[in-house]
């Protein structure tokens, strides 16, 4: 017969329909509302915290549908957000500052689909709620140290060049004033500059002897932009580290940066964790003072009193034989030894040879590890810096060692925020808003019932105007959904609300094959071909059409999240999805329902419609 459709597709449908509909079910059981408990200060939580959490709510009359303990993180499941918000409250007040208890939200996944790894679509901020934050950079910081980096150099040029004067002044408004001893000693200068330093220009003072000099235009907005793109780079890569699916990072103005962090409910550790700037010294001890002098006074030049988190003191000299510029791997693990959480280091960069030479010239002696971080508090900057690892040097460290000596959870933030790399300016939060769970959900029922309504006023259009091949339309089109829905929860892309008008345009764009194969059809029944010939050459005739349509949508689709942020990706995510799953629905699916209803028949008459 012509119209034969091949056993093999009809298995190869069957197959794709049931692995959609395995990776698709996963959004039909929603979130269940959670309560998410961390261990601070080097408290870890463990199954004994585990245990006086479950009795306490059960003391409590709180009912909870499920307590995991997962990789040092206690997530309890409940029923509603009143008992979600009941028992946070009470567990805050239970376990005290001990622990960060947030709301936080898990998916309710039944475990034989987790078996296939099938996990729902993750949610956007404005579905799923979350944090934006919006953070002002000190873009000014950082021109003033170039400055003073410049100040510094321009005073050893000088030195070294024989130039003399009598006054070398940095300005508040980031200029130099310098008055030189002659005029020869300010032409030399005037050339030297020209010449070594094309970046500084300079303008004669009201003293025939002094100039004045600062940094030209150029040089200040590349060091705002680096600034600003470094600030967001580092930004992200924090972000990425915390797991967040699809956050936006972009730059509002001059200095802010826009942060926006779905289904983060734990406000609290995402500002610690996005605010920080952290490095590490690595500095040798002073074993030729003693530490109890030094904290009553008397310490040594060139050295300074750190302390441990316990209080514990040490006298360390000041210099730094290795900074956290040299780190470019770390990462949080156990020692195969005591099974203790260390941080494995990777270095990299300037500074690995003296590390390497000084460490083999003092064997035997003690080193420090001083963790240095930088927040903002009331806008101002806060540096605190506190001894984590202090050990004996048994050998020549190379290229990769270890850290030790801190709590799971601190080895992991240390981790995190040595890999996504320093801030190059202090960052302060100025704005802080909040989207709930409750807004989010307002939107997904409006998303869906925009697509039910899309959906219905498709099938009732192709039902009426294409009768029989309308409907199988339809259930190529119900397919579709499912596929769309299975594929967009496979490749982890985040749900938004311009992704669910994506979806709904899609639903109306993915019948256009349809119509044009069903019109092919009609057109060959008016030639007078044969009902099969007609199915035949109407799929065969209007393919290349239905080919050209979609791949140009498809590339303006691949632009758009090519050149888009944000929401325009979310819905060119969904658009070009929807492109790939409805040419395979509308083209296969749809012939093979018909070649099933059709072949082997003796048909005098399609039911094509009016």
């Amino acid at each position: 017969m012509l119209n034969s459709f091949p056993r093999w597709k009809y298995a190869l449908l069957v197959v794709v329909l049931v692995i959609g509909s395995i990776y698709a079910l996963p959004n039909i059981y929603g979130e269940d509302p959670a309560v998410q408990i961390i261990g601070l200060q080097g408290v870890v939580a463990d199954t004994a915290l585990e245990t006086k959490v479950a009795q306490t709510l059960e003391a409590n009359k709180l009912k909870y549908k499920a307590i995991t303990l997962d990789d040092g993180q206690l997530l309890v499941k409940f029923a509603n957000t009143e008992v979600q918000l009941t028992s946070r409250d009470l567990l805050k007040t239970t376990l005290g500052a001990n622990y960060s208890v947030a709301l936080n939200l898990a998916p309710a996944t039944p475990y034989w689909l987790s078996l296939f790894g099938a996990e729902p679509m993750k949610l956007g901020l404005d579905l799923r709620g979350g944090v934006r934050f919006l953070m002002e950079v000190d873009v000014a910081s950082n021109i003033r140290r170039r400055v003073d980096s410049l100040y510094n150099d321009l005073r050893t040029a000088f030195r070294q060049e024989k130039i003399h004067y009598s006054s070398f002044v940095l300005n508040p408004d980031n200029t130099m004033s310098i008055s030189f001893d002659s005029k020869a000693d300010k032409e030399t200068a005037l050339k030297f500059i020209s010449k070594s330093m094309p970046n500084i220009s300079s303008k004669d003072a009201a003293n025939a002897l002094s100039s004045e000099f600062s940094l030209v235009p150029a040089e200040l907005d590349q060091i705002r932009n680096y600034t600003m793109e470094q600030s967001a780079s580092t930004l992200r890569n924090r972000v990425n580290e915390l797991g967040v699916a699809e956050a936006i990072i972009q730059r509002e103005g001059a200095n802010k940066i826009v942060v926006e962090l779905p289904g983060i409910q734990d406000t609290a550790r995402a500002k610690d964790i996005l605010g920080k700037t952290a490095t590490l010294d690595f500095m040798l001890e002073d074993s030729d003072a003693d530490v109890m002098q030094a904290l009553q006074g008397r310490v040594p030049p060139g050295s300074k009193v750190f302390f441990m988190a316990n209080g514990h003191p040490f006298l360390l000299k000041n210099r730094a034989i290795l900074t956290g510029d040299s780190i470019i791997g770390a990462s949080s693990q156990y020692d195969g030894r005591d099974n203790q959480p260390v941080v494995a280091i990777t270095l990299g960069g300037g500074g690995i040879n003296l590390f390497k030479e000084t460490t083999l010239n003092n064997i035997g002696k003690h080193m420090a590890v001083v963790y240095r971080e930088t927040h903002m508090e009331d806008k101002k900057a806060i540096t605190t810096e506190k001894v984590i690892s202090f050990a004996t040097i048994q050998s020549g460290l190379g290229n990769q060692f270890q850290i030790s000596g801190m709590s799971l959870n601190d080895s992991r933030d240390l981790a995190l925020l040595l890999r996504a790399g320093a801030l190059p300016a202090t960052i302060s939060i100025v704005e802080e808003r909040i989207i709930g769970p409750s807004m989010g959900q307002d939107n997904i029922d409006k998303g869906i019932t925009s697509v039910v309504v899309g959906f219905c006023a498709v099938v009732v259009f192709m039902t009426v105007y294409y009768s029989l091949f309308g409907i199988v339309a339809n259930i190529a089109l119900f397919f579709n959904l499912i596929l769309l829905v299975a594929l967009m929860s496979l490749v982890g892309a985040t749900l938004t609300l311009p992704g669910i008008a994506g979806i709904v345009l899609t639903l109306g764009m993915a019948v256009d094959a349809n119509v044009l194969i069903f019109e092919r059809i009609r057109e060959e029944i008016r030639l007078g071909v044969s009902p099969h010939a007609c199915i035949q050459r109407g799929f065969e005739h209007a393919f290349s059409t239905i080919i050209d349509s979609n791949l140009t949508t498809l590339i303006v689709g691949i632009i758009l999240f090519a050149v888009g942020t944000g929401p325009v990706k979310g819905f060119a995510i969904t658009l070009s999805l929807g492109i790939l799953t409805s040419m395979f629905t509308s083209i296969t699916g749809t012939r093979a329902i018909i070649s099933l209803i059709y072949d082997k028949r003796q048909v005098t008459k399609l039911l094509v419609g009016i």
